[in-house]
Formats: structure tokens, sequence, C-alpha cells
């Protein structure tokens, strides 16, 4: 149950931000019809251009392109698509980077009120058809590049193209023709993230574009985080994550002009931030590490920035320390899940404090640290994560249920004596080896902070005497050997820690949003 106190709060900092500016009565009434009509997704080009008009919401590989032109695109898709059966009961599947190709998708579609998915772009062709299969896609909006996969995959509605490097893509066409006010849906539409999928197969989870708590996502951010009205973000992780989605949508509504990359280059998304006099970077824990080594980085002026917010994968104190000493105390880590959406916000204060902690629950949200009889463990101790939020999701479209006021997110972690919260790994990374609990990520952290090591990854191995062994996987940045890795686990942590295996890399198999995928690591 939702407090009033929690939303006294989040109004504040959706005020204070700018998102609740005050309107004219004209335009106050064409926001509230299009929210109305369409909900948060479908409304949101038609509420960008109702307020913000001509200013620049999008900057991607094709140039910019204004909110009103974004809505007009938006309208004239719905309408094509309406004639072409598209509607409620219809499921339009998204396979596409970072561009506003994928934004008038995800509009239009909500618009008409059919659901939406959103396809991880590193899907493999047998990924990418059961997917399609278990969600009852009947409409498939891709880029060019994505078309093979597509070989023997039949959608009833169609497939459309989203991008094409010389801007000739089947949504170009559509979205150039004539713009129609679509009538309001009978429902609203659903949204389905995919779970990340690095320790298994990945879970559809759904919401609804239209929620109980509509501020209670961007109230709380802006609790923590002060992103403001009409600025430049650069978003980095890929939209179709809940991580680069949520921190896009959040900028478009606040009026900001959103940079966008197909692919990710720090030496451009430096030049970006010093070009665009970007107030706010959007990240993933790895591409903050390729900035830091960007050889343009002392180049340019990006003293605009004043926000850097990481989410997506850990946070080590090693990163934060570096990202804090080139840039200052603007970092910001935000701790989420699929299924839960935000969870806890570090703010620069936090991670001061608590170098890679995941910082403290946003007003309505809590979170409680249980043993694995259920039960609430003290501060310092580690047990798993759960969570009671106004955002998580409405549950997964297997139909598997996830009951209870307390939502478990498959982390272990533990509460510091300031309330923060701490992340000491996956639940089902956990190794116990030779009678001992092992949590890889405390090992990966030493390894992490040493500086011939550029990336690692510890896992747990079958071992006859021991049950499981631990093995190390490290790329390295300078001279090392196993045994001088096996001595520095040594000479820090107890000996039942140090990894009995280490395999060198060139690089560690990860997701688009940087995670390890330690399933890959063992084949």
């Amino acid at each position: 149950m939702t407090s009033n106190r929690a939303r006294l709060a989040w109004l504040r900092a959706a005020w204070r931000a700018g998102l609740l500016a005050p309107m004219p009565p004209r335009t106050l009434a064409a926001v509230a019809r299009a929210m109305r009509a369409y909900g948060p997704i479908g409304a949101a080009t038609t509420v960008g251009a109702a307020r913000f008009g001509d200013r620049t919401a999008v900057v991607d590989d094709h140039g910019p392109v204004t909110y009103r032109e974004l809505d007009t695109a938006a309208k004239a898709l719905a309408t094509a698509w309406h004639r072409r059966g598209i509607g409620p009961g219809s499921r339009v599947a998204v396979l596409c980077r970072n561009h506003r190709g994928l934004l008038l998708a995800m509009s239009a579609a909500a618009k008409l009120g059919a659901g939406i998915v959103l396809l991880n772009t590193d899907f493999a062709a047998p990924q990418l058809r059961g997917t399609v299969e278990e969600e009852g896609i009947t409409a498939l909006v891709h880029d060019e590049e994505f078309a093979p996969l597509l070989q023997g995959i039949e959608v009833p509605q169609g497939t459309y193209t989203a991008w094409s490097d010389d801007g000739g893509s089947d949504l170009d066409g559509l979205s150039a023709g004539r713009a129609l006010t679509p009538p309001a849906p009978p429902r609203a539409s659903t949204l389905v993230i995919l779970s990340s999928g690095t320790s298994g197969r990945p879970k559809g989870a759904a919401r609804s574009s239209a929620p109980s708590e509509p501020l209670a996502l961007p109230g709380g951010i802006l609790t923590r985080i002060p992103f403001r009205r009409k600025e430049a973000v650069f978003v980095a992780p890929p939209l179709f994550h809940g991580w680069g989605l949520t921190s896009a949508t959040l900028a478009l509504a606040l009026g900001s002009t959103l940079v966008l990359h197909r692919r990710f280059d720090a030496e451009r998304t430096v030049a970006d931030l010093a070009g665009h006099r970007c107030t706010a970077l959007i990240a993933v824990p790895t591409m903050l590490g390729r900035v830091l080594e960007a050889p343009n980085l002392g180049v340019h002026d990006l003293s605009a920035l004043r926000v850097i917010a990481t989410g997506g994968g850990p946070l080590t104190p090693h990163l934060t320390r570096e990202v804090m000493a080139a840039f200052g105390k603007v970092l910001y880590n935000f701790y989420g899940s699929t299924e839960a959406s935000c969870i806890t916000i570090a703010t620069p204060e936090d991670l001061v404090a608590a170098p890679g902690c995941a910082g403290t629950p946003p007003p309505g949200t809590a979170v409680t640290i249980l043993d694995g009889d259920g039960r609430p463990v003290p501060p310092g101790t580690v047990g798993q994560v759960h969570v009671s939020s106004p955002t998580r999701f409405d549950g997964y479209t297997s139909g598997a249920a996830v009951t209870g006021p307390l939502l478990p997110v498959g982390d272990l972690g533990h509460l510091d004596a300031g309330g923060r919260l701490h992340i000491d790994g996956r639940a089902d990374d956990m190794i116990v080896s030779g009678g001992e609990n092992v949590h890889p990520a405390e090992i990966e952290e030493l390894l992490a902070a040493h500086p011939d090591i550029a990336e690692c990854a510890v896992v747990g191995v079958p071992d006859p005497e021991f049950g499981r062994r631990l093995r190390a996987y490290v790329v390295a940045s300078g001279p090392l050997d196993a045994e001088r890795v096996k001595a520095h686990v040594a000479a820090n942590l107890a000996r039942y820690k140090v990894p009995r295996e280490v395999v060198f890399l060139d690089e560690l198999p990860r997701t688009p949003t940087g995670k390890v995928i330690k399933r890959a690591l063992d084949r």
C-alpha cells in the first residue's frame, strides 16, 4: 500500500525537475486527452509535441528530429498500421538498436492498443524464433542488419524495417504518409521487457502502459537523481533494456534532447557529450570504464556534465573511485530489475561513504534481506534481496506466478549501518566449495582492482573432492600469470577463496548491457 507521504515526495521531485511544469490551459487539455486515450507510452510523442513543439527531441545517426516531427511520424505510422489490421490483440515485437525508429514503433503500437515486446539485439536465430512463438508476435519491426535472422519466421501482420543505413526503411516510408489521430483503444497497451537471461532463458516481464501509480517510477528516480527539464541527455545502454528505456523515456518527458547512437563508441560519446553540452550521461559500468580510457577524454570540455548515472550491472568500488576522480561527485548508481524496476539509487554522497554500494530505496519502495528460511537478517549479514515496490511488474508472460508483497529479485546482498544496500552477487552464483560458501563477487572485486587485470569473472566448476572448485577467467592488461593471480587472492582473502584455476581470455562474454554471461564461460 503506497503512502501519501511517498506520493507527495514523488510530486515534489517531479515539480522540481520540471516534469509537472505549469502549462497553458490549451496545452494542459491536449496532454490530458492524450494520456487518457493512450497511456504514457502511446501519449509520449503527443504530449511532447504539445509541450515542447519544435525543440529537438532526438539526435541519432540520421540527425535531429523535433518533438512535433516525432509525433507526426508516430501518428502516420499508427494510421498505416491500423489499415493493415494492427490494433488491440496484436503483438508488435521490436528488434532495434538505439534510434528514433524504436521510439516510433513503440508509440504507434501503443496508440493502437497493441502489445509491445522489446527483443534483445544479441539474440541468435533460434532464440529469436522461440521468443516470437512464445510471445505470440503478430508484427515485427527490425533493423535491416537483422533480416538474416528472420529467415523462416512468419508473422501474420508483417515485418517492417526500422533502420537502414541509407534512410530508406519501411518505417521511414510509412511515417511519411497521412497522419490521423487514432481513436482511443479499448484498453491500454502492455509492454514486455525480456530478462537479461545471463543465467538461463530470458523471461518476458509484462507491465501495463497505464500503471496505477504513474508518478512512482519517474518521481522516485527524481528524488535521487537531479535530472532537469530541457537539457541534453546521452543514453548509451540499449533501449530494449529496462535501464536504457527508463532513462530515455524520462528524458523525453522532461523535454530534453535525447542523444542516441546505434552502437557505443567511447571516443564518439566523449565528443557528443561536449558537442551537445550534455548535462547527463546514462551508461552501464563497462561503458564508463571505456570512457575513462578514451584518448580524447582530456581534450573536450565536459563542464556541462553534472549527472553520470550508471545501472544495468555491478559498479565496483574501484570504478566508482576512478569515475569520481575524473569527473567529480556526479556519479549515481541505479539498481533495479526487469521485474521490480527501480529498487535503490546511490547518490554521490552514498558512493563516497560506501564506494560501489547500491544506495537506498526511493520513497514508496522498501528493501528487505531474508535468509534461506525467509526471516529478516541483521545489518551486515548477507541474504537474499527482496523488494516491495509500486513499480513492480504485472507478471511473466509465460504465466509463471509471482505472489506475495515481497518480490525476490535473485540477488544476494546486505544492508550497512547507514541503510545502504550492497549487492554481493547472484543467489544462483554462490559456490559451495569444500563446505565453505563463497561469493564470487568478493573475489572479482579484488581482482578487478589489480593494475594488470582489465576484467575478470569467477565461477564454480565440478570437482570430485570439493564438490565445486573456483575457476577465475581473467582479461589481462599487463604482464600476469596464473600464480601471480592466485598469490594476489591468497594475500587478501581466505585460503578457500583462492581460485584453483586461472584461465586467460581476450574478452569476457557479455550481454549488450555489459553483464557477464557466466554460463557461456563453462562451455
